[in-house]
């Protein structure tokens, strides 16, 4: 754990099964995880899968509020998804539950069990959108700069807005 609380976010997605409720369950998880507090949730969102296949992913975001130090942190989201049934058969396969930490503060940190931020955020609309929707105006992705510009560079991704959780 830090001594200082960090404000992090989490994204969450699915593709099989009871995706909403997949979803709110881990939202509940992140409610109950040591020194941690659930700020903010953003809408759920349906989007196509992108280097991958199955059926259209639902896909949210989340900004907590924790003492828990980044590894922790993945570790415990980790344990979420087992308990939502993940599997990781390969990469990129269908899930029925995915959560990344997207962001830890400002840090940026790469070894080779976590990379902050997530490698891929800035390319992900199902990532960007729902961000936007829930983090303060001007937060600026470190080595990628302002959200507000990245979501232009996404802008042609589908994304369908369906519900705040």
């Amino acid at each position: 754990m830090t001594a200082v609380p960090v404000l992090a976010y989490v994204g969450l997605g699915a593709n099989l099964g009871d995706t909403a409720a997949a979803l709110k369950a881990a939202l509940q998880a992140l409610r109950e995880l040591p020194g941690t507090q659930l700020l903010r949730t953003s809408s759920f969102y349906r989007t196509a899968p992108i280097d991958s296949h199955g059926p259209d992913y639902l896909n949210a975001v989340a900004a907590v509020q924790t003492t828990l130090t980044p590894d922790g942190l993945l570790a415990h989201l980790q344990r979420i998804e087992q308990a939502g049934g993940r599997e990781r058969p390969y990469r990129n396969a269908p899930r029925t539950l995915d959560l990344d930490l997207l962001l830890y503060g400002e840090a940026r940190l790469a070894s080779s069990a976590l990379t902050v931020p997530h490698p891929r955020l800035h390319e992900r609309a199902f990532v960007l959108v729902p961000l936007a929707e829930i983090a303060p105006a001007g937060l600026v992705i470190p080595g990628h700069g302002a959200l507000q510009n990245l979501l232009t560079l996404v802008a042609d991704q589908a994304i369908h807005k369906l519900e705040t959780p």
